[in-house]
């Protein structure tokens, strides 16, 4: 009898063992599944973690990002051929140790990527050189200016050899919502297929050209200037290594490398109507107009670049950050916030915004919880404010100073911020800092922008003030508020300088959440 128990003891037990030995195999083949094997989109379920919609610089980088934090990520971008922009080819210091922290830091080699040290001003054929602040980094730290299409494609390769991220070529039509709630997307195959991908969280970054915005912020986009872009070859820039800002008339005018034979020039010309390319009055602006006031040492590659006929434009687009709060959405990059332009600034606040992005979605296991997920929504948009609303507004503010006009105030504001950066030290490290990203404060945005404007005032007042002198002073004060109040005031006054006065800043991960 004690035999017959034993043995019938003996068969649950090796019973129960063997079926505990199955289940765990089964759930390791789900786990190595998850991890090592490409990701397979079916309509109608949850497949993924994370649907991106674009695999620009904000796209490539967060599908990466996200990927590296064990997320299943489906990237849907229109077009995975190389891109070829006259934009987004300058990455300020400030981006580039944003993408040392994402660990992206290896995609600006072997692009034939430059480093830029600074920029060098030119005004009436004055000059003054300003290097970025860079004494307290590593040696490596330093801008990068790169062919942007290079610089996306390596990203791209990078986030699609991780095996939880799927990139995929197709054309985003709509937004999948219910009740209030986006659950994924519609989207047509390279092939002209239409299917539906859906994820607890969907992030749109297509682009300064969304199509997909309008229902995730209230778009009030403007467009000050156009860039006409030219490559001039095989030449040497009177400042190696460093970006070339002309104070031009009637707006500045850019150079700066992309590769070790090439330098990207961007001619703005205010306002939305440009000369004709097909009927020849572009080239004719550039040869009659722009090259006279190209620096010697670069003028004839410049003309030789006109000859060429290799001519494009860009329009330069600014939108303010002005979310609708939608759960299950998020919008970044250049489909949520656009600046100027003129300082470089795009990809730095991109990048930011992916590290801000990743460390708070980092709590958070389960992207289902829409509740959780909304206040860490609600919380992105605010804890990106200071850095993206400074950048912002020092590009509006810098462009519109560095335009010329017929006012008096203003060509004397545009001269005293020459002559302000002209003097070194602080005057001229603040503001550069601030412009590479490196020192991206508000209040410090604020100091230097008003110090340029008493700087002119009181050289107005040397040696006698006189009562023309004064009132041109006040004036000058008077234009300076006016440009720089409006862009703050649309940015956020209080995101932007008390941001530790809005609650969303303070939540805490939820109780029942762990970290990864």
């Amino acid at each position: 009898m004690a035999v017959d128990h034993l043995i019938l003891t003996t068969c649950f037990a090796s019973l129960f063992a063997s079926l505990l030995l199955y289940l765990l195999r089964r759930r390791s083949k789900e786990i190595v599944s998850r991890n090592n094997e490409p990701l397979t989109v079916k309509p109608g379920n949850n497949d993924v973690d994370i649907i991106i919609v674009g695999a620009g610089v904000a796209g490539a980088a967060l599908a990466h990002t996200l990927g590296k934090e064990g997320r299943r990520v489906h990237v849907i971008e229109r077009d995975l051929t190389e891109p070829d922009r006259i934009v987004g080819e300058l990455l300020q210091p400030g981006g580039y140790l944003k993408l040392i922290e994402l660990g992206l830091e290896d995609c600006v080699k072997e692009i034939d990527a430059q480093r830029v040290l600074g920029y060098a001003l030119f005004k009436d054929g004055k000059h003054t050189k300003l290097s970025y602040p860079l004494d307290q980094f590593d040696s490596d730290v330093a801008g990068r200016s790169f062919h942007n299409g290079r610089f996306v494609q390596r990203m791209r390769e990078k986030a699609s050899t991780l095996p939880n991220v799927k990139m995929e070529q197709g054309t985003v039509t709509s937004l999948v919502e219910e009740n209030g709630v986006i659950k994924g997307v519609q989207y047509k195959t390279k092939e002209g297929q239409e299917l539906k991908s859906y994820a607890p969280l969907t992030i749109v970054c297509d682009g300064c050209f969304s199509n997909l915005r309008r229902s995730l912020c209230k778009p009030k986009v403007e467009v000050p200037s156009n860039f006409v872009g030219l490559v001039l070859e095989n030449c040497e820039l009177p400042f190696p290594n460093h970006g070339h800002v002309v104070l031009g008339d009637p707006s500045p005018i850019l150079f700066y490398p992309i590769s070790s034979s090439e330098v990207r020039c961007l001619v703005d010309v205010p306002g939305s109507k440009l000369p004709s390319l097909a009927s020849g009055d572009m080239a004719k602006h550039l040869k009659t107009t722009v090259a006279p006031q190209v620096p010697i040492e670069i003028r004839e590659a410049f003309l030789s670049a006109v000859e060429k006929g290799n001519i494009r434009t860009m329009p330069n687009r600014s939108m303010p950050a002005d979310p609708i709060p939608t759960p299950g959405a998020l919008l970044l990059g250049d489909a949520f916030n656009m600046r100027h332009p003129l300082t470089g600034g795009g990809m730095t606040v991109a990048l930011s915004d992916i590290v801000i992005l990743r460390d708070l979605l980092n709590p958070l296991v389960d992207l289902t919880d829409k509740e959780s997920l909304s206040k860490y929504i609600e919380s992105f948009y605010t804890l990106r404010k200071p850095v993206a609303s400074t950048i912002n507004t020092l590009a509006g503010a810098l462009y519109k100073v560095f335009l010329a006009s017929p006012d008096d105030a203003r060509s004397e504001m545009r001269r005293a911020c020459f002559d302000y950066l002209s003097l070194g030290g602080v005057c001229s490290s603040g503001p550069v800092a601030l412009l590479s990203g490196l020192n991206p404060r508000p209040m410090s945005l604020v100091l230097h922008f008003f110090s340029v404007a008493i700087f002119g005032v009181g050289r107005l007042l040397v040696p006698l003030p006189s009562v023309k002198r004064l009132w041109l002073g006040a004036r000058l004060i008077s234009s300076a508020s006016g440009i720089i109040f409006p862009i703050i005031k649309a940015e956020g006054v209080r995101q932007m300088f008390f941001p530790r006065t809005i609650p969303a800043i303070y939540r805490a991960p939820p109780a029942h959440s762990s970290p990864q």
